[in-house]
């Protein structure tokens, strides 16, 4: 087993006995969100059923619980990217509650797991029902995601509220990303380079809009509320309407 494989059983095995021993101590919260204590004995059917309990209606629920566990025990990127988007999301958020917490009460989460899901049908060739999961987990978190659209690993998605990606959107590895963001087409562009790009570690503000396809570089900061249409090169920050660089000034950046 090599050590990313290692380190991702590692941190789903913490995940699974957190959540027993909150299921333990406090057998209330998954009768309220209608989560199965049985089902987090295995991480891949926990992931699923914490995205089934979001999609109310138990037929659909069902439907989502049995497809969201076939995607994370055959997609094992998928699977460890997922378990990264919690471990990152449990680091950065500074909420009290732990990794249990996070993965139950985090929209965010939610939204990214049932991208997940909904991209691996889409990449199997099942394009149809990758569509319709979309439309149902868009209809739970506020979100219009397409299922063709790549994500990386460690993707941090702040209240996920309002988040729009087309179709050749490629997002990379611990992206930080607030509500409200557009990653969106001109109606200009056609074929694979229609939406944007997004390197390794890039931040984005809340209601920030990102049309075209654009790459965005390593590490770059758009500010909040700017409205991004040119490539934005690495390790800079861009803000305003159209957005423009602005000079780094070692201040942390605030999304909100």
């Amino acid at each position: 087993m090599n050590g990313q494989a290692s380190d991702t059983e590692t941190f789903a095995q913490r995940l699974v006995a957190e959540v027993q021993d909150l299921y333990r101590r406090q057998p209330e919260i998954p009768a309220l969100l209608g989560l199965s204590p049985e089902a987090a004995n295995n991480p891949a059917h926990l992931l699923a059923d914490i995205l089934a309990s979001t999609t109310g209606g138990q037929s659909a629920s069902s439907h989502v619980r049995c497809l969201a566990a076939d995607a994370f025990s055959s997609d094992t990127d998928g699977f460890r990217a997922a378990i990264a988007d919690i471990e990152t999301t449990a680091r950065k958020n500074f909420e009290p509650g732990g990794l249990s917490a996070t993965l139950l009460y985090s929209r965010g989460v939610h939204a990214l797991l049932g991208h997940r899901v909904a991209h691996y049908y889409w990449m199997i060739a099942k394009t149809d029902l990758a569509l319709a999961l979309k439309t149902l987990f868009g209809r739970a978190f506020s979100t219009d995601i397409h299922p063709a659209a790549e994500f990386g690993k460690g993707i941090w998605l702040d209240h996920g509220l309002g988040f729009v990606v087309g179709e050749t959107a490629i997002i990379g590895d611990n992206v930080s990303i607030w509500h409200g963001v557009t990653l969106g087409s001109t109606l200009k562009d056609n074929g694979t380079r229609r939406h944007p790009r997004l390197g390794p570690n890039v931040t984005i503000g809340a209601d920030a809009i990102l049309l075209g396809g654009i790459d965005i570089g390593t590490g770059s900061v758009i500010a909040a509320g700017s409205i991004v249409l040119r490539d934005v090169e690495p390790e800079t920050t861009v803000a305003g309407v159209p957005a423009r660089s602005k000079p780094r000034t070692g201040a942390s950046f605030t999304g909100i």
